[in-house]
């Protein structure tokens, strides 16, 4: 398997600018890189920073302390835990998260933050821990066209590209 990319934390004054809570700083030392459970597990498991709690039809926005060094031609895709989707229909909001290898480099660090939605039907309430796994990361190998001449370069996190 090629070893391609790299998670590191964000900056304690970074995740400070985007979880401005009084507990930033113990959330922050807390924080998980993400990581395999298995020699066989295609995704990395992304750690809750802190508590949550969703009723159905809630939304929370999770700063996850997380930015990821990627070599260029790979692109990393988040997905919601497949566990947590299947007993709660917990989704990302914007379905697939696509984290770009020039994603590292931008003003906030490369912050990658999550937006979920308890989407159940059923009423459930989810409790995700601190420290659970509550999203996977897979790295995807990806091409380009023949008459491709992208050359704008990234400054922000979502939506920066289309600005």
């Amino acid at each position: 398997m090629k070893r391609i990319a790299e998670f590191l934390k964000v900056s304690p004054e970074r995740f400070k600018a985007d979880y401005p809570e009084k507990d930033a700083e113990s959330v922050y030392d807390s924080i998980k890189l993400p990581r395999r459970a298995t020699s066989g597990s295609a995704g990395y498991d992304f750690f809750a920073p802190f508590d949550i709690e969703l009723k159905a039809g809630e939304t929370a926005k999770i700063p996850t302390g997380i930015r990821v060094k990627i070599e260029d031609g790979w692109f990393l895709s988040l997905f919601p835990r497949s566990g947590l989707g299947f007993k709660f229909r917990l989704q990302l909001d914007n379905t697939v998260g696509i984290i770009d290898s020039d994603y590292f480099n931008s003003d906030n660090e490369g912050h990658i933050f999550a937006k979920i939605t308890n989407d159940s039907k059923e009423g459930k309430t989810v409790n995700i821990a601190a420290g659970t796994g509550f999203m996977q990361g897979i790295f995807t190998e990806f091409g380009i066209t023949l008459d491709d001449e992208a050359e704008g370069v990234r400054n922000g996190g979502f939506g920066s590209t289309t600005k």
